[in-house]
């Protein structure tokens, strides 16, 4: 199988590509040119950029996609009044419009093989709310609403749509999300039940099962991997 995952030079999306790898060809996708060229199939790609997504959108095309994982994102803590509009519009390019469009580029040719796999990465504050992240929980929770919706769309084909909600993770760029707040990162894991973040290894290994024939019938589900922290504490 043909798996394209954006993001995949560093934290959660390096670790899918790693744990995939191993029984597919992968493709991957991000903007360090020079840390992409570890994978054998790549191409640079920003996704705030129109052009290099229309230029990912014919990758696409050319490479016979089976599975999509849609990881890049962005995140900027910051209220909503200091939020300037140029910030909200990437934001929400990185995060929403592009894997919309990554899924549009990829569906054709699913379509006409009969299968096809797509997760996005979402996030729990699309499910909770983040105060302080009001336009990034904003763009997960689109994420999750597209999710259910292209479900639907496309189940006749044998294609699943799903979106895994990571909480906290332990990469390089949860630990700085936690420094940016208003809390330290012990404060942070006091307030998730299991008294942790999540590794980068879990969500690799949901994906793992998403995209196999065991989870055929798993399609439009918001699965929130975030040791407990959407259940409350």
């Amino acid at each position: 199988m043909n798996v394209l995952v954006t993001g995949a030079t560093r934290g959660i999306g390096k670790v899918i590509a790693e744990v995939l790898g191993k029984e597919h060809a992968i493709f991957a996708t991000g903007r360090n040119e020079e840390l992409l060229l570890s994978y054998k199939n790549h191409i640079v790609c920003d996704m705030s950029k129109r052009e290099e997504l229309y230029k990912l959108g014919e990758y696409i095309e050319l490479n016979q996609i089976d599975i999509l994982i849609n990881n890049a994102g962005e995140y900027v803590y910051s209220s909503i009044e200091e939020t300037n509009f140029d910030s909200m519009a990437n934001i929400l390019r990185v995060n929403l419009e592009a894997p919309l469009y990554l899924i549009s580029k990829s569906t054709p040719y699913m379509k006409q093989n009969k299968f096809g796999r797509i997760i996005n990465i979402g996030s729990i504050s699309g499910v909770m709310g983040e105060a302080g992240a009001s336009i990034y929980s904003a763009s997960k929770a689109g994420l999750i609403g597209g999710t259910k919706a292209l479900a639907l769309e496309l189940a006749e084909f044998g294609i699943t749509v799903n979106t895994i909600n990571p909480g906290w993770v332990d990469t390089d760029m949860g630990n700085a999300s936690a420094n940016d707040g208003c809390w330290t990162k012990e404060e942070i894991i006091e307030c998730i039940p299991q008294r942790r973040f999540v590794s980068p290894e879990e969500i690799a290994g949901m994906v793992k099962y998403l995209i196999s024939d065991d989870a055929k019938g798993v399609t439009g589900q918001s699965i929130n991997l975030c040791a407990g922290l959407s259940v409350g504490y």
